[in-house]
């Protein structure tokens, strides 16, 4: 199926290479194209694509708070631009629901795989570079500053030993694919262990799922 995207950065230059980019792949649609945080919401409400690709600066409305009402719309997934220099920005949006995280001088094959995987629903968790980045932001965040909410923690016991060690491969930033193989089951279970551990940890995304998991240090299974 083709993935159709929605462009967001204020800067004409970069978001015409973004669209550059995502236009070269077979499977991939650039729907529409915003320069600014209400501009992405208005967009995103009349053209519904699957991902966003959502710069974080930007007038009138920033990445942190159009991300906000386009998760909470239910509008579409969203995929965070950032420098990596401005922490709390990144935070903000992991609050708002973002589904990954992006660093803008991203070659074009990491753009194309965090499109990808964002649209089917994983979260942009995989690149090693993005793993480095959550597992930094879970050391040196007070708290819920994390963006996952307090209470997670606490309902940990209310899952099963196998979606715990599941949490913990997401921990690692592995895809489902990747769990399914290390624990030897079907990656369909492994979507639907996913899915069970969100809701019982009243969790928005897996992103925030791999946070909790890195701030618990929860022990990878071995294979």
């Amino acid at each position: 199926m083709t993935i159709r995207v929605l462009v967001v950065d204020d800067q004409t230059a970069v978001r015409q290479g973004l669209v550059m980019i995502l236009r070269s792949a077979a499977d991939v649609e650039v729907v529409g194209e915003a320069a600014d945080g209400e501009a992405a919401v208005a967009r995103a409400a009349e053209l519904r694509p699957d991902v966003v690709l959502m710069d974080i600066q930007m007038p009138r409305l920033d990445g942190v708070e159009a991300t906000r009402r386009i998760v909470g719309a239910r509008l579409s997934e969203v995929l965070i631009l950032t420098t990596f220099d401005f922490d709390e920005y990144v935070f903000g949006a992991l609050r708002a629901g973002a589904s990954g995280f992006l660093l803008k001088d991203s070659e074009a094959d990491a753009l194309l795989t965090a499109v990808r995987t964002v649209a089917a629903g994983e979260g942009m968790i995989a690149p090693a570079v993005t793993r480095r980045l959550i597992a930094e932001f879970a050391r040196h965040s007070p708290g819920s500053a994390s963006g996952v909410p307090p209470a997670a923690a606490e309902r940990l016991s209310t899952l099963t030993p196998r979606e715990r060690e599941v949490l913990a491969q997401v921990g690692a930033g592995l895809s489902n694919g990747q769990i399914a193989a290390r624990l030897t089951m079907a990656e369909a279970t492994v979507k639907t262990h996913v899915s069970r551990l969100l809701n019982k940890l009243g969790l928005s995304n897996r992103v925030q799922a791999a946070v909790l998991a890195q701030e618990l240090r929860l022990p990878e299974a071995r294979s």
